[in-house]
């Protein structure tokens, strides 16, 4: 049986998830490979306790690792994004196919990354970027590959769901919900790459890539985070019938290609609305197939290698063949990817869940149904709170019907500056996602 030798970069969480899954599964991933895999070496600069690396060769430098003439795949799981793509252009120049789980990496340098991997007639895989576990990309590059993909909504950022889901079940203060991450290990000590929506955006746009055919630019998401999210409108949502998720949201239309992450209420018939912890779900609507659910762990050690192990045995394979059959990473060359349309947030076309406090007093309403009318958006439900009767303002609820964003930011506007209301006026962006 051929060998093929793999060099894993990184001995963190998920590297040594993924030795010790190549180690513990050798006997089934071989014959599913066609060949023999074998980690030959590791680079990292210190010992990982959770893995047992006395039968591989250790290389303190990783881009030893890089330029070693014996490997065939090297593995990078170091993160970030300056030495990462320092060290995966190095495996390209010297030959090697590349593993990676670096969402960020891909996100930000993926287009001149797999230029050169095609010029090199190489391979770069990446199922781990996104989702962890979750055989996403693998879905839509292969699964999906015969169908015409209409849009793509996912809850792709287990921190946030985690804080959200916790606000939404026993209505708890964000800030609270996030130092119980933190010390639960869900979120970093600086958690703003998560809940500024910064990660989902780019699993969003290398999944958006791969569904669209579109250039990778995580600059042309809309990005809205879950640290203003108040929670009574976690709890009015919950009272109209909806949850509220932290999406991301890709969608394919006649004027061009939506982007976008931010809180959503979504009803809670809805098949994603039931994910809940720090679990992943991504649904995405097809011509032919039409609605499926990719659901699963998105993150830690085992789930992640599950992920990696899979690209290993897919470019194993692959090697055994033409490296020409793999399929190129946003789905068609390169070479042929051209720019499409990224609509700006304010040509969205999507219903708006609005909060506003107002002078409990007559013609409040009528005024102010009257300004939405003359922006063209259209009431589906109102509804006033009530109040202690000592209390002269009131929260106003309204659920519009589709309207543009940029609509109701100029009804928003208009609304705020009337003397009958108090502060400003909270909106959430509604998704039914039936269509």
């Amino acid at each position: 049986m051929k060998s093929v030798k793999i060099g894993i970069c990184g001995l963190g969480t998920v590297g040594s998830g993924t030795l010790n899954l190549l180690q513990r599964n050798a006997q089934l991933i071989n014959p599913r490979a066609n060949c023999e895999i074998a980690v030959t070496q590791v680079g990292a600069r210190r010992d990982n306790p959770n893995c047992d690396t006395s039968a591989v060769e250790v290389a303190r430098d990783i881009f030893d690792v890089a330029k070693n003439p014996d490997i065939d795949i090297v593995v990078e799981l170091i993160g970030g994004t300056t030495v990462a793509r320092d060290l995966v252009m190095t495996a390209l120049d010297n030959g090697k196919h590349v593993v990676t789980a670096n969402k960020a990496l891909i996100a930000e340098h993926g287009m001149d990354i797999f230029a050169h991997a095609e010029k090199c007639n190489l391979i770069v895989a990446y199922e781990a970027a996104v989702a962890g576990g979750i055989p996403i990309i693998k879905g839509l590059r292969e699964g999906l590959a015969g169908n015409r993909i209409n849009w793509m909504a996912g809850i792709i950022n287990g921190t946030t769901n985690f804080i959200l889901s916790e606000m939404d079940s026993k209505g708890r203060e964000f800030s609270d919900v996030l130092s119980e991450a933190q010390e639960k290990g869900y979120a970093e000590a600086d958690p703003t790459f998560d809940v500024e929506g910064i990660d989902a955006a780019h699993k969003l746009v290398i999944m958006a890539s791969l569904a669209f055919a579109i250039p990778l630019d995580s600059s042309k998401v809309f990005t809205d985070g879950i640290t203003k999210l108040d929670p009574q409108d976690v709890a009015n949502a919950r009272e109209l019938g909806y949850v509220v998720k932290h999406l991301g949201i890709a969608r394919q239309t006649e004027s061009g290609v939506e982007l976008r992450v931010h809180p959503t209420l979504v009803p809670k018939n809805c098949l994603i609305a039931g994910v809940d912890d720090v679990l992943n779900a991504v649904m995405v609507n097809a011509d032919a197939v039409g609605t499926t659910l990719f659901y699963g762990p998105g993150a830690g050690a085992a789930p992640t290698a599950s992920s990696v192990v899979a690209d290993i045995i897919d470019v194993a394979r692959v090697m055994n063949n033409d490296p020409q059959s793999w399929v190129p990473a946003l789905g068609v060359p390169t070479s042929a990817v051209t720019a499409r349309d990224i609509l700006d947030i304010q040509e969205i076309e999507t219903s708006f869940y609005m909060r506003f406090s107002a002078l409990d007093q007559p013609g409040v309403l009528s005024t102010v149904t009257g300004i939405m009318a003359g922006a063209g958006i259209s009431i589906e439900a109102i509804n006033q709170k009530e109040q202690p009767a000592t209390e002269k303002y009131v929260d106003v609820i309204i659920l519009t019907n589709v309207t543009h964003e940029k609509s109701l930011d100029a009804a928003v506007e208009q609304i705020e500056q009337l003397e009958t209301v108090r502060g400003q006026v909270s909106f959430i962006r509604v998704e039914h996602l039936d269509q």
